[in-house]
């Protein structure tokens, strides 16, 4: 789709690879780039053609965080009266939307983490529903080293992914952890020995999810994300609603006529 200047957005066959395009500096965020993400992933949401999602960068990483050069850290950074930086504004403007939009699209995410994800960077990476990932990749909040505290919805996120202890151990020491550590605490789903077969897996992965039904796919992550805040008696009356809506569904039909027939479903996404 045209309209992008740091990213290459590509629809082929139902998957919409999003790739992050600064690669001279490890696709770190400018204003636009944020901007552009947010543009891209609505497109998405919108688009009945697109399926599946894949996220990604350019080159050797996946995304750096924050590009300090940009023109919103200088402004940030001082009105000419001597004031503090207005770091919540900018979290509101360019970041938070970005993160909601992961978690609440109705369409599966992948990130291939290609390299390095720190700051606002690996923040996005947890926010897609599935993450693939290079040996190379490592993910760093260091937001503590510079007196801050991670943000992109990094506390909340990694509780729920990999725990208290071990998510509150990463905000508070800002250490680095590889891709192996990462998946041995459930942090990615799997790790590959190279971007090819990183991409293979990526696709392979992607292909299935482009193919499934896609509406009780987005049910799911709905059921999912609001199971993390209802106890169970509010979540099993708002599981009904869901099942509800799914049973309603093409693909249902047609998913319970391929099993009496004994054949592969042929699902629509609606």
């Amino acid at each position: 789709m045209a309209g992008y200047e740091h990213l290459l957005y590509d629809v082929d066959d139902g998957i919409l690879t999003i790739t992050l395009n600064r690669p001279d500096c490890l696709n770190a965020f400018n204003d636009e780039m944020s901007f552009e993400l947010q543009k891209a992933l609505k497109e998405a949401e919108k688009d009945k053609a697109v399926r599946c999602v894949i996220l990604t960068g350019a080159g050797r990483g996946f995304c750096a965080g924050q590009d300090l050069r940009s023109r919103s850290i200088n402004a940030e950074s001082s009105n000419g009266n001597g004031d503090r930086p207005h770091l919540g504004e900018s979290i509101r403007k360019r970041y938070s939307p970005i993160i909601s939009k992961l978690r609440n699209m109705e369409k599966p995410i992948i990130a291939l983490v290609n390299g390095v994800a720190a700051g606002a960077g690996a923040s996005i990476a947890f926010a897609c529903d599935m993450r693939i990932a290079v040996k190379e990749a490592k993910f760093i909040q260091a937001f503590v080293k510079v007196g801050l505290i991670p943000d992109s919805g990094a506390c909340w996120l990694l509780p729920r992914l990999i725990g208290y202890g071990r998510a509150l151990d990463l905000a508070l020491t800002g250490d680095a952890i590889n891709a192996e550590t990462a998946y041995q605490w459930g942090l990615v789903n799997c790790v590959k020995d190279s971007l090819e077969e990183a991409q293979t897996a990526t696709q392979e992965l992607a292909n299935r999810y482009a193919q499934g039904p896609t509406q009780a796919i987005g049910l799911i992550k709905r059921a999912m994300n609001k199971a993390m805040t209802l106890d169970l008696d509010a979540y099993l009356d708002y599981e009904a609603d869901l099942q509800e809506i799914a049973g309603r569904s093409d693909d249902y039909k047609e998913g319970v006529s391929a099993f009496l027939e004994k054949r592969t479903a042929q699902f629509t996404g609606r």
